[in-house]
């Protein structure tokens, strides 16, 4: 691609001005003191020095810019990819400072961006590998132990098969979540949007809980009785799965003998909003932020006792904003917290 150059007259015209005023100076003080002062002759000098002055001066200038603008721009290849060479390139030093000023920024946040990726693709490694490896090693182990002869003692074998069982099904689930949060994240899954009472659907899920939440004395119900069902248009199995894991969740980090409430509202005019409230431990603000993230916890010991693969919150907030709707938090540490987000009501 050749190299067209917008050409800048600004330095010329001003240097040449300059140079004719002298010169025009000198000539009239010249006739004045030798010679019969006469303004013709010295406007025609002047002009006559304006544009051999300017047209000099313009080459020149133009010439040595072109040459070292020409080598910035053959340096810097990697603008063949960007916006920067599909504009005129300009001799101009001015603009052209500005263009490579913005080009250096530009390049800047990418390389912070790609760093930051990079910290992120590193985490997210980690956090699969952190994930599986516990529940291999647990199969592992077990099955190592049969083999070596346990296999034998069949009260050993089949409790040994049922906990090698149990670390494959959560393996199933964790590798189930990850094809699920993948797809969300590509925009390859697709909803199935259809009309549905939500109460009912909460309803079915508190039926789905309540053996889990007996155990930890934690009540499930709505706020109060809703007599008319409240119709949305949504994928019914998806907000199914955002209900079951904030449910889970509330009841995994519940206080005993406390409380889930659920409780729907009319947010807007073809809007409702649910909200799923507890009494448990609460949220300290600085892990807010970064709830949805995949793989991320909130308890740092690493502590896998209540099961999980990590990525319930961050499936959460991509099936609610593939259904263009939003997703909010509200917690106090010690208090309890409150998950809320938005669905379009049935016309």
């Amino acid at each position: 691609m050749s190299v067209q150059f917008k050409k800048t007259h600004k330095f010329a015209i001003k240097s040449a001005l300059f140079i004719a005023g002298v010169l025009a100076v000198a000539l009239a003080v010249i006739l004045s003191v030798f010679y019969t002062f006469q303004v013709l002759p010295l406007i025609i000098f002047s002009v006559f020095a304006y544009l051999v002055a300017y047209s000099i001066i313009q080459y020149r200038v133009q010439k040595f810019i072109y040459r070292r603008v020409k080598k910035i721009y053959d340096d810097l290849t990697l603008l063949e990819s960007t916006n920067f060479r599909q504009k005129r390139v300009t001799t101009d030093m001015a603009t052209l400072t500005q263009e490579i000023d913005k080009y250096a920024r530009d390049k800047k946040l990418e390389i912070e961006t790609l760093k930051v990726r990079e910290e992120y693709r590193k985490e997210f490694l980690g956090n699969v590998s952190h994930e599986l490896k516990t529940p291999l090693f647990t199969v592992q182990g077990y099955i190592l132990t049969l083999l070596d002869g346990a296999i034998e003692d069949e009260s050993i074998r089949d409790k040994y098969l049922d906990r090698a069982s149990k670390g494959v099904e959560r393996l199933i689930y964790i590798v189930k979540d990850l094809d699920m949060i993948t797809k969300l994240e590509v925009g390859d899954l697709r909803l199935d949007i259809e009309t549905f009472d939500i109460v009912e659907l909460i309803a079915s899920v508190f039926e789905m809980f309540e053996m889990k939440s007996a155990k930890k004395k934690i009540t499930l119900t709505f706020d109060r009785v809703y007599k008319n069902p409240i119709l949305v248009s949504a994928d019914k199995e998806r907000i199914q799965q955002v209900l079951s894991n904030l449910i889970v969740n509330s009841i995994k980090y519940g206080r005993e003998k406390g409380t889930t409430e659920v409780s729907i509202e009319n947010l807007v005019k073809n809007k409702v909003i649910i909200r799923v409230t507890d009494n448990g431990e609460g949220i300290i603000k600085a892990n807010i932020p970064r709830l949805f993230e995949r793989f991320y916890r909130v308890d740092k010991s690493g502590s896998r006792k209540e099961g999980g693969s990590g990525l319930g919150l961050a499936i959460v907030k991509h099936i609610v904003e593939a259904h263009d709707e939003n997703i909010f938090i509200d917690s106090e540490y010690g208090v309890g917290s409150e998950f809320s987000f938005t669905l379009e009501k049935a016309k």
